[in-house]
Formats: C-alpha cells, sequence, structure tokens
C-alpha cells in the first residue's frame, strides 16, 4: 500500500444504532474504491469487518474494525464500530482517534437511541459529523421524516445536502441541493443528469435557503451579499460549508442504499470535501521531561509520536497495537519509548490493517492509523514517542463495567488457563474486569452487561478452549452486634502426657466502627492470664472474624476484652488460649444480639424525563431510597438513589426494557445498613442448610 500524507488522509468513525447499516456500508465502499471485487454479506459471514467469529455467529459487530478506503488519491480510514451498547468500549476507543464522524441511520426505523448517543458522543469528542440515512431502497424508508426529527432533536445546524427521488414508489437518484442538479442511477449503476421533479422545487428551495443562511454567517461580507439578494457561486458555497462542517455549525445529511451502492459514491466524495482531514485538528500533550505542553497537531515536523487506541490478542493472527500518529513519522525499525512504563521498544514492521489482515508498508505520517505487532511492554491508552522528547497523550476515558457475575471452571484444573485468557481478553477490551472476592470464596466477572458478558463466554470456549459458568453473585454481608455480652471459656483437654488448657473471660460489645473488624484490649489484673498469651488470644480473634458464627461473613464493629481466665503452669499453651477465644467468640456474639448488615450503593440513574416516574417506582421494589432528582442536559433527568447491592442483580436488562436502551446508569459502595430481618432469617436459614448437607 501507498504511502499517504497527512493531507490525504480522513480517520471516519461510523456510528449508530446496532443494526442500522454500518458494516454494510462498509461494504459498498470497499466494492465502489477496487479493494473487493464483490460485496460481503452479513447474513453469509463474509464481510470485511465483522471476521471475528463470534461476529460471524451472532450477526452484528462486536470489535471496532479499520479498512483503508482508497478514494481518488486520499485514504480514508474507516473505524466500524459496533451499535450495540454492551460494546460501547471500542466506540469509545474508535472516537478517541477519528477526526470526524458519519451516524448512520436506518431510512426505515428512522431515529434510534443508538442514534442519539452517537451525537453525544460526537459533542462529548468535539468532532464533526455527517449523517447518512441508509436503506433509501426499502419501501417503508422516510428521507423527510429522518431529517424533520433531526432537525427537531438538534435544530438549523441539521442540513439535507441531497434529497431523494423516487419514481413508482422506488428509489431511483437524488437531487444535489448544493448544485441544484437531479441525478439518477442507471442500469449499470452510473449516475446521470436529470431534470429536478417538481415535488422536489419546493422542498429543494427550503434546504437551499437554510444552506445559504448558513454560508452568509461565515463573514461579514457574505452577510452583506447575502441581504442585497446576490447569489453565492458554487465555489463559494463549497468552502463555506467546508469550514462550517469542520466546526460543526452544519452536519450535512446525504442518503442512499448500502446494498444497491447507490449514494456511497457521493459520500467518498462528502467525506473528502467536507470531512476535515487531521492537520485541521489539534492533538496535544505533556513533554513529560519538560512538563510543558507539547503540540503533537499531526505535524510531521515534530518529534515522532503515538498513541495506542486499541489491542487485538488473537491465538491466530497474533498480538496487534493499533496506533494513530501524532506527530512526525513512523519508519520500521524505529525505537520508541514509554514515558510511563519507562521501557523502549523496537517497533519492527509497520501495518496497516484490512478488517483482520496486515498489510507492510514503510512508514506512517502524523495523522495516519496503523497497527504495530508483538509490542509485549505496552498497552491501549499508552503513548509511544522518543527518549529525547517522551510524550504522554490524554488517555481515552473508557465506560466502567457495572454488571457482574460469579464465575467457575467447569472443568477442574482449568483455573489457570481462563486466568491467562481472560488476561489476554481484557488486554483487548477495558470495559472487562475480573476481581477476586476472597471475604466470599468468588471470583467476579464484570461488564457492560448480560449480552457483553455472554460473548465473553463464548469467546473463552471459541477461542482458548476453557469453559466457565456464570452465576449469581453472592452478596457481601457483614455480621456485628448491637447489645453487650459476658462470656467465659474454659479449653482444656487431657490425653496422658501434657494436657491442653486455656480459660477466657471476655466482654463483647459494639465498637461503634463498622470499618473495622474488631479492637482488643486486655484488663487482666494479677496475671491470671499471663502477658505472653495475649497474643495468642488475639490471633483467636483474628481467625474468628473471618467467619461469624451466625452465617458465616465476616464480622466487623467488635469491641472484645479479655478480663480475666485462669491458667495451667503446664498444659496452658498459645494453642489452647487461641482455642479458647474461639469458643468465646462464637458465643459472646450469638448472646450479644448478633445481626446481619447489608453492603448499600449509591446509584445515579440517567434517563429522558418521560421514564422518571417508571424509574422511581422500579427503585421502590428494589428497596431504593431516592435522594434527589436534577435535571442533566436536554429533556433528561438524573435519580440519585441508595439501593441495597443484592437489589442492583440484573438491573441493566430491567433498565433497558424499561427505557429502550436509552436509561444509563453508575453506583459506587456507600456504607453497610442493617438488613431486614426477613432477608436476615433467610441467609440464616441458608446457611444451616449448608451445614446440614456438609455434615452428611
Amino acid at each position: 500500500m501507498n504511502v499517504y500524507t497527512t493531507d490525504k488522509i480522513r480517520n471516519i468513525v461510523l456510528l449508530g444504532h446496532g443494526g442500522c447499516g454500518k458494516t454494510t456500508l462498509v461494504e459498498a465502499m470497499a466494492y465502489l474504491s477496487g479493494l473487493t471485487t464483490r460485496m460481503g454479506k452479513i447474513s453469509d459471514g463474509n464481510t470485511i469487518s465483522d471476521y471475528d467469529k463470534e461476529e460471524v455467529k451472532r450477526l452484528f459487530s462486536i470489535n471496532t474494525t479499520v479498512v483503508p478506503i482508497i478514494w481518488e488519491d486520499t485514504k480514508i480510514n474507516v473505524l466500524d464500530t459496533p451499535g450495540y451498547f454492551g460494546f460501547v468500549g471500542e466506540v469509545e476507543e474508535a472516537v478517541s482517534v477519528a477526526d470526524a464522524a458519519v451516524i448512520v441511520v436506518s431510512g426505515k426505523n428512522g431515529i434510534e437511541v443508538g442514534t442519539q448517543k452517537a451525537w453525544d458522543i460526537c459533542e462529548k469528542y468535539k468532532i464533526p459529523r455527517m449523517f447518512f440515512v441508509t436503506e433509501m431502497d426499502d419501501d417503508n424508508a422516510s428521507f423527510r421524516q429522518v431529517v424533520e426529527d433531526l432537525q427537531e432533536m438538534y435544530g438549523k445546524r441539521i442540513a439535507p445536502f441531497h434529497l431523494p427521488i423516487r419514481e413508482n414508489e422506488k428509489f431511483v437518484g437524488y437531487v444535489n441541493v448544493v448544485a441544484q442538479t437531479g441525478n439518477r442511477w442507471n442500469d449499470k449503476g452510473e449516475v446521470e443528469d436529470v431534470p429536478i421533479p417538481d415535488y422536489s422545487k419546493p422542498n429543494l428551495e427550503i434546504c437551499r435557503e437554510a444552506l445559504m443562511e448558513a454560508v452568509a454567517e461565515t463573514s461579514e461580507e457574505f452577510m452583506d451579499r447575502y441581504f442585497a439578494g446576490e447569489q453565492f457561486s458554487e465555489f463559494e458555497i463549497r468552502t463555506a460549508l467546508r469550514n462550517n462542517v469542520a466546526d460543526g455549525s452544519i452536519v450535512p445529511i446525504s442518503m442512499g442504499s448500502s446494498v444497491m451502492a447507490q449514494g456511497v459514491y457521493t459520500l467518498l466524495d462528502d467525506i473528502i470535501k467536507y470531512l476535515p482531514s487531521p492537520e485541521k485538528r489539534s492533538c496535544k500533550g505533556v513533554n513529560m521531561k519538560t512538563n510543558e505542553v507539547f503540540d503533537g497537531d499531526y505535524d510531521i515536523g515534530k518529534p515522532k509520536s503515538a498513541y495506542i487506541f486499541k489491542t487485538i490478542v488473537d491465538p491466530f493472527i497474533g498480538k496487534y497495537s493499533f496506533i494513530k500518529v501524532n506527530s512526525g513519522v513512523l519508519k520500521t525499525d524505529d525505537v520508541l519509548y514509554n514515558s510511563e512504563k519507562d521501557v523502549e521498544d523496537k517497533i519492527g514492521k509497520i501495518y496497516v490493517m484490512h478488517g483482520n489482515k496486515p498489510i507492510e508498508v514503510p512508514e506512517l505520517h502524523a495523522g495516519d492509523i496503523g497497527a504495530l505487532a508483538k509490542l509485549s511492554k505496552v498497552g491501549t491508552r499508552d503513548t509511544l514517542s522518543t527518549k529525547a522528547t517522551p510524550v504522554m497523550y490524554g488517555k481515552t476515558q473508557i465506560s466502567t463495567p457495572y454488571t457482574y457475575m460469579r464465575y467457575k471452571a467447569k472443568n477442574k484444573g482449568d483455573e489457570d488457563k481462563i486466568s491467562q485468557a481472560l488476561q489476554k481478553l481484557m488486554q483487548e477490551d477495558l470495559t472487562l474486569r475480573v476481581e477476586n472476592d476472597s471475604a466470599n470464596g468468588q471470583t467476579l466477572i464484570y461488564g457492560i452487561g448480560d449480552q457483553h458478558l455472554e460473548v465473553v463466554v463464548s469467546k473463552l470456549l471459541e477461542r482458548y478452549k476453557v469453559e466457565i459458568e456464570l452465576s449469581r453473585p453472592k452478596i457481601a454481608f457483614r455480621e456485628t452486634i448491637r447489645k453487650k455480652a459476658d462470656v467465659e471459656y474454659k479449653y482444656k483437654k487431657q490425653s496422658g502426657g501434657h494436657g491442653q488448657y486455656g480459660h477466657v473471660k471476655m466482654t463483647f460489645e459494639p465498637s461503634g466502627d463498622l470499618e473495622t473488624p474488631y479492637v482488643f484490649e486486655q484488663q487482666v489484673v494479677g496475671g491470671a492470664v499471663p502477658k505472653n498469651y495475649f497474643p495468642a488470644v488475639e490471633k483467636g480473634l483474628q481467625e474468628s472474624v473471618l467467619k461469624g458464627p451466625m452465617a458465616a461473613y465476616p464480622v466487623v464493629g467488635v469491641k472484645a476484652v479479655l478480663y480475666d481466665g485462669s491458667y495451667h503452669p503446664v498444659d496452658s499453651s498459645e494453642m489452647a488460649f487461641k482455642m479458647a477465644t474461639i469458643q468465646a467468640f462464637k458465643k459472646g456474639i450469638m448472646e450479644a444480639s448478633p445481626v446481619l448488615l447489608e453492603p448499600i450503593a449509591t446509584m445515579k440513574v440517567v434517563v429522558p424525563d418521560k421514564y422518571t416516574g417508571d424509574i422511581m417506582g422500579d427503585l421502590n421494589k428494589r428497596r431504593g431510597r431516592v435522594l434527589g432528582m436534577n435535571p442533566v442536559d436536554t429533556g433528561k433527568t438524573e435519580i440519585t438513589a441508595d439501593v441495597p447491592y443484592m437489589e442492583l442483580y440484573g438491573y441493566m436488562t430491567d433498565l433497558r426494557s424499561m427505557t429502550g436502551g436509552s436509561g444509563v446508569f453508575s453506583y459506587e459502595f456507600a456504607r453497610y445498613e442493617q438488613t431486614p430481618s426477613d432477608i436476615q432469617e433467610k441467609e440464616v436459614a441458608a446457611r444451616a442448610n449448608k451445614l446440614d448437607k456438609e455434615e452428611e
């Protein structure tokens, strides 16, 4: 593949709701550009983008794929992202290196939740964007409805650059609003000039007037000419529009049919004409040597630097670090430095990825996207630069995973293999997290939602031949006491020779500190228990608080005081005093009015205003206490509530079904609170049943 200079590069992320047609659009682009000789189909599992076995099986995108489309003399790096919300981390990685976005909308389904989320992420990263309405060959597609809905949501910024031409209810061509021409596809798929249909003329006038207003606002001179009734030339219009699109004050809409490869030719032209090359975008990091701002700005004259935005670790094709070159020119065998980890790495060969096919290139210019193989010392979100000018760029914000499940190996002995496989998946997927919850004897896996975790289980089996079983996680209850108990226990054993003797008198009462398991004090008078046995008593406490006597949960908030006891000069030992303490603890806790504590989360739920009633009702069912409601963004409300952890199970799925996928939530641990008596009884009964079974 040729080497492309910064001005001849476009980095475009495709965004949109799941199933809106992003991957099919990439196929049409690849076909028209000559990258492929025929268009693949998702249903046939032969598209460039969806090459992963999971994607082929499930018929939707799971990973972001980079497909370089060469159009005329320009390289368009198309980042095809998943539309389903469980894979939002892939979208965030792609948007962080894109210079512009094409938001794909199904003309049949219209504006969906994923369309709005795509817009929101473009706003967050301040990237210019355009809409492409696909499926226009479908009888039920309505371009006008999509335009009206978008204008209602986002105002006058939304500007149709094309209008559809239909004959006998079939999509056959389009009107170019800028050039004011009619275009029709012939049998060979070529575009022919045709008169603008009469039914399009009123709409063309409205769209044209909106464009002229936007052009006039770009300068005082244009404004004067506009009010004087002068016409702008097509060149002036296009130049002004380019500036408007780049700063986001105009968002063009075009349309077509990806399946028929109609309108895609024009889309590729418009991407080059209106969407900015990297040289028009700024890119700033920090020089770690001088602590000053480093203006990379995709300038080939600056020292080399690159940002790793994504990693793939595939057992078949190996490990690749996807990079965007932020300054300078990267060449084969360059030695690059990672200042955060203080490591240098020779990068070896440089590749551009066509889906999953690496194509070797001699160099990558600033602004280009490529891949480096087998970089073992670095990971996603790391910066590569030179040791002379060590740079660090801001790390991409990745969504926090809140859905979690307990997992265990299906086959004993697979634990190490599973651990290694999960480490590899976590290198690829920053929204996947594994945690060892030793206090509750379980390992937990966190993801963005149930679908995400389901795919992880499937990948483990498909790629690494290991199976895990997911189940409902155990809740991290705690045990504590509400009253004071005074107990004694004598541990005495005689079996020939030395016996065992330890005798303690202790009080147990609430310490008032639920953060600490126990506080130990000794108030022994006159050496009833010698000092050298005090550590043994504390050791007995340390062991006892790990599993409480009520339901085997960790104990917190207990003050234990050793005030008396007795010892035997021959038979007493550390072990005897430890055992006496353990038994005294069990007895004392059960006499001190023990209670279960449950963890409480402070949760924030952001939903469109119309769903707040449903959310409040659902939170009440989950024993939630609503703390407040605040308006955020336009037409959205943030509800803050305290909710017990045990009621959070399955919340992501329920929230999506209640809000059509538009609601999001986050939570963090707040505190422990006393568990209601009915739940406490169930937990204690479950513990008793378990003990009965173990004895059997």
